[in-house]
Protein backbone atom coordinates (compact mmCIF):
# COMPACT_ATOMS: atom_id res chain seq x y z
CA UNK A 1 0.00 0.00 0.00
CA UNK A 2 1.08 3.56 -0.62
CA UNK A 3 1.99 5.87 2.27
CA UNK A 4 -1.25 7.84 1.79
CA UNK A 5 -3.36 4.70 1.74
CA UNK A 6 -1.57 3.37 4.84
CA UNK A 7 -2.28 6.66 6.63
CA UNK A 8 -5.97 6.64 5.66
CA UNK A 9 -6.36 2.99 6.69
CA UNK A 10 -4.70 3.77 10.03
CA UNK A 11 -7.08 6.70 10.56
CA UNK A 12 -10.15 4.56 9.82
CA UNK A 13 -8.85 1.81 12.09
CA UNK A 14 -7.92 4.16 14.95
CA UNK A 15 -11.30 5.89 15.03
CA UNK A 16 -13.04 2.55 15.31
CA UNK A 17 -10.88 0.12 17.27
CA UNK A 18 -7.58 1.76 17.96
CA UNK A 19 -6.30 4.41 20.24
CA UNK A 20 -7.79 7.51 18.65
CA UNK A 21 -5.99 10.77 19.38
CA UNK A 22 -9.18 12.37 20.68
CA UNK A 23 -9.83 9.60 23.21
CA UNK A 24 -12.17 6.66 22.89
CA UNK A 25 -12.79 5.00 19.56
CA UNK A 26 -16.29 3.85 18.61
CA UNK A 27 -15.78 0.17 19.48
CA UNK A 28 -14.39 1.18 22.87
CA UNK A 29 -17.22 3.63 23.53
CA UNK A 30 -19.86 0.91 23.17
CA UNK A 31 -17.92 -1.74 25.09
CA UNK A 32 -19.77 -2.62 28.25
CA UNK A 33 -22.99 -0.86 27.23
CA UNK A 34 -26.03 -3.02 28.00
CA UNK A 35 -29.09 -3.41 25.79
CA UNK A 36 -31.09 -1.42 28.30
CA UNK A 37 -28.57 1.45 28.27
CA UNK A 38 -28.30 1.35 24.48
CA UNK A 39 -32.06 1.74 24.15
CA UNK A 40 -32.46 4.73 26.49
CA UNK A 41 -33.26 8.07 24.90
CA UNK A 42 -32.00 11.37 26.29
CA UNK A 43 -35.40 12.88 25.46
CA UNK A 44 -38.48 11.95 23.49
CA UNK A 45 -37.76 11.77 19.77
CA UNK A 46 -33.96 11.75 20.21
CA UNK A 47 -31.61 9.02 19.01
CA UNK A 48 -30.35 6.33 21.34
CA UNK A 49 -27.03 4.45 21.30
CA UNK A 50 -28.55 1.43 19.57
CA UNK A 51 -29.78 3.58 16.68
CA UNK A 52 -26.45 5.40 16.42
CA UNK A 53 -24.58 2.08 16.19
CA UNK A 54 -26.92 0.82 13.46
CA UNK A 55 -26.44 4.12 11.60
CA UNK A 56 -22.64 3.83 11.88
CA UNK A 57 -22.80 0.25 10.56
CA UNK A 58 -24.89 1.38 7.59
CA UNK A 59 -22.44 4.12 6.62
CA UNK A 60 -19.50 1.71 6.81
CA UNK A 61 -21.46 -0.44 4.37
CA UNK A 62 -22.29 2.55 2.13
CA UNK A 63 -18.68 3.74 1.95
CA UNK A 64 -17.44 0.19 1.30
CA UNK A 65 -19.89 -0.13 -1.59
CA UNK A 66 -18.73 3.22 -3.00
CA UNK A 67 -15.08 2.17 -2.74
CA UNK A 68 -15.83 -1.21 -4.29
CA UNK A 69 -19.03 -1.06 -6.41
CA UNK A 70 -18.64 -4.72 -7.42
CA UNK A 71 -19.20 -5.76 -3.80
CA UNK A 72 -22.92 -6.49 -3.85
CA UNK A 73 -23.39 -7.85 -0.33
CA UNK A 74 -26.62 -6.34 1.03
CA UNK A 75 -26.89 -4.42 4.29
CA UNK A 76 -28.71 -6.23 7.09
CA UNK A 77 -30.83 -3.36 8.32
CA UNK A 78 -33.77 -1.26 7.23
CA UNK A 79 -34.43 1.52 6.49
CA UNK A 80 -30.93 2.24 5.34
CA UNK A 81 -29.55 5.52 6.75
CA UNK A 82 -31.17 5.20 10.19
CA UNK A 83 -32.13 1.52 10.54
CA UNK A 84 -34.85 0.86 13.08
CA UNK A 85 -33.61 -0.46 16.41
CA UNK A 86 -35.68 -3.05 18.26
CA UNK A 87 -38.34 -1.46 20.42
CA UNK A 88 -37.62 -3.65 23.44
CA UNK A 89 -34.10 -3.81 24.89
CA UNK A 90 -33.13 -7.45 24.34
CA UNK A 91 -29.48 -8.27 24.99
CA UNK A 92 -29.31 -10.64 21.98
CA UNK A 93 -30.52 -7.85 19.64
CA UNK A 94 -27.94 -5.42 20.99
CA UNK A 95 -25.16 -8.02 20.64
CA UNK A 96 -26.29 -8.69 17.07
CA UNK A 97 -26.09 -4.96 16.32
CA UNK A 98 -22.60 -4.67 17.82
CA UNK A 99 -21.53 -7.71 15.79
CA UNK A 100 -22.98 -6.13 12.62
CA UNK A 101 -21.02 -2.93 13.27
CA UNK A 102 -17.78 -4.87 13.75
CA UNK A 103 -18.39 -7.01 10.65
CA UNK A 104 -19.11 -3.94 8.53
CA UNK A 105 -15.93 -2.32 9.85
CA UNK A 106 -13.88 -5.39 8.92
CA UNK A 107 -15.40 -5.43 5.42
CA UNK A 108 -14.69 -1.72 5.05
CA UNK A 109 -11.07 -2.19 6.12
CA UNK A 110 -10.62 -5.00 3.59
CA UNK A 111 -12.01 -2.69 0.89
CA UNK A 112 -9.65 0.12 1.92
CA UNK A 113 -6.63 -2.17 2.12
CA UNK A 114 -7.50 -3.60 -1.31
CA UNK A 115 -7.32 -0.21 -3.01
CA UNK A 116 -4.51 0.95 -5.22
CA UNK A 117 -2.97 4.06 -3.69
CA UNK A 118 -3.00 5.71 -7.12
CA UNK A 119 -6.81 5.57 -7.11
CA UNK A 120 -7.25 7.68 -3.96
CA UNK A 121 -7.75 10.92 -5.90
CA UNK A 122 -10.37 9.35 -8.19
CA UNK A 123 -14.12 9.52 -7.75
CA UNK A 124 -15.39 5.93 -7.79
CA UNK A 125 -17.93 4.94 -10.46
CA UNK A 126 -21.36 6.19 -9.48
CA UNK A 127 -19.74 8.45 -6.88
CA UNK A 128 -21.05 11.84 -5.87
CA UNK A 129 -17.94 13.94 -6.52
CA UNK A 130 -16.14 12.49 -3.47
CA UNK A 131 -12.77 10.90 -4.09
CA UNK A 132 -11.83 7.61 -2.48
CA UNK A 133 -9.53 9.48 -0.08
CA UNK A 134 -12.38 11.82 0.93
CA UNK A 135 -14.70 8.86 1.50
CA UNK A 136 -12.17 7.20 3.80
CA UNK A 137 -11.49 10.42 5.73
CA UNK A 138 -15.24 10.97 5.93
CA UNK A 139 -16.04 7.56 7.40
CA UNK A 140 -13.23 7.92 9.94
CA UNK A 141 -14.64 11.33 10.92
CA UNK A 142 -18.13 9.83 11.07
CA UNK A 143 -16.91 7.29 13.64
CA UNK A 144 -15.26 10.04 15.70
CA UNK A 145 -18.41 12.17 15.61
CA UNK A 146 -20.70 9.35 16.71
CA UNK A 147 -18.21 8.24 19.36
CA UNK A 148 -18.68 11.65 20.95
CA UNK A 149 -22.45 11.21 20.85
CA UNK A 150 -22.23 7.77 22.45
CA UNK A 151 -19.92 9.05 25.19
CA UNK A 152 -22.30 11.93 25.95
CA UNK A 153 -25.34 9.60 26.01
CA UNK A 154 -23.52 7.26 28.39
CA UNK A 155 -22.84 10.17 30.77
CA UNK A 156 -26.50 11.23 30.60
CA UNK A 157 -27.66 7.67 31.27
CA UNK A 158 -25.33 7.33 34.27
CA UNK A 159 -26.38 10.71 35.66
CA UNK A 160 -30.05 9.78 35.45
CA UNK A 161 -29.54 6.40 37.11
CA UNK A 162 -28.00 7.95 40.26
Amino acid sequence: MSDSLNLLAALARANFTGKAWQGAALAGAIRGVSASEASRRPAKGRRNIHEIVLHAAYWKYAVRRRLNPSDDAPFRGSPSNWPAAPTSPEERDWKRTVRLLKEEHQRLMRAIEGLDGASLDQVPPGGRAWTRAQLIMGIASHDAYHTGQVQLLKKLILARSK
